[in-house]
């Protein structure tokens, strides 16, 4: 005990200006990394890979297993140069954001109560009418390589352009509307299909909506073209025959909007039949 304390202080006693510098520099240097890479796929996978570190790490002190500590000990340095061509293309695009806005992209936070009302909106107007639509929200979890298959739009999300752009026959109805924050980033986009509803239960807009949903965090909500009924699925599951208030309350609760917790939103809606298809 005495050794640990004499070290201790040893160590404090070199920790000068210099050193205190030093540590600042790369302590900023890992934080405005971590900006970078927030809102990707890219954090998924390093949450998941420092996960099974941490794990291996224990395993191999706890039972002593000598190979596996001598493969984390001289993996490290792999890991530094594999980590920058595995994340490649989520450094650039974080970069690009950097010069395009600077820090500012950054600081801004998601209007969400302003693109709720916006969708509430549009989405009564085209069950209504019958205008099929697909739209996602996208929350921590970027979308940037969906969002690269459709048409750049960026601007603030009205029931108007909604409306314009699911309307029949129009260039863009086919695809997903894209939404972060309170814009429409871009409209036209491709999505996965859902792996784990049988083509014949839902159409194939449903099966899109709940496919990105299994692979991100996004919230997609859904306007069937033939019954006009409104779906939202979530965390890879379907809400669907929502009316104006539970819609409201769902997206409220799922966004974390005035303080909602998703489990008190999904009391309302019920999961819906899947035997019913619709497109």
């Amino acid at each position: 005990m005495t050794s640990l304390i004499e070290s201790l202080r040893n160590n404090f006693q070199q920790f000068g200006p210099a050193a205190a510098l030093d540590v600042a520099i790369i302590s900023l240097v890992f934080f405005w990394l971590l900006l970078l890479l927030r809102g990707t796929t890219a954090m998924a996978v390093m949450r998941g890979a420092f996960i099974l570190l941490i794990a291996a790490f224990a395993l191999g002190r706890a039972f002593d297993l000598r190979m596996l500590n001598f493969l984390l000990r001289n993996s490290f340095t792999g890991l530094l140069i594999a980590l920058p061509i595995i994340f490649q293309p989520e450094i650039r695009r974080a970069l690009e954001r950097v010069g395009r806005t600077g820090m500012l992209a950054f600081a801004a936070s998601p209007r969400y109560p302003e693109t709720i009302e916006a969708l509430s909106v549009a989405v009564a107007d085209m069950s209504r009418r019958r205008f099929g639509a697909l739209i996602v929200l996208e929350r921590d979890t970027g979308l940037q390589d969906y969002v690269e298959t459709g048409v750049a739009v960026d601007a603030i999300a009205s029931p108007e352009l909604i409306e314009g752009i699911f309307y029949p026959n129009s260039p863009l109805h086919d695809g997903a509307a894209v939404l972060r924050g309170n814009r429409i980033v871009a409209a036209g986009c491709t999505l996965p299909l859902s792996e784990n509803s049988p083509p014949g239960e839902l159409g194939t807009r449903h099966r899109a909506g709940l496919g990105i949903t299994e692979r991100t965090d996004a919230v997609s909500l859904v306007v069937s073209e033939e019954t006009g009924r409104v779906s939202v699925a979530a965390d890879g599951r379907m809400y669907m025959r929502l009316d104006d208030v539970r819609l409201r309350a769902l997206l409220e609760s799922l966004l974390h909007v005035n303080g909602t917790t998703p489990r008190k939103a999904a009391a309302g809606p019920a999961p819906g039949d899947a035997g019913e298809a619709e497109t």
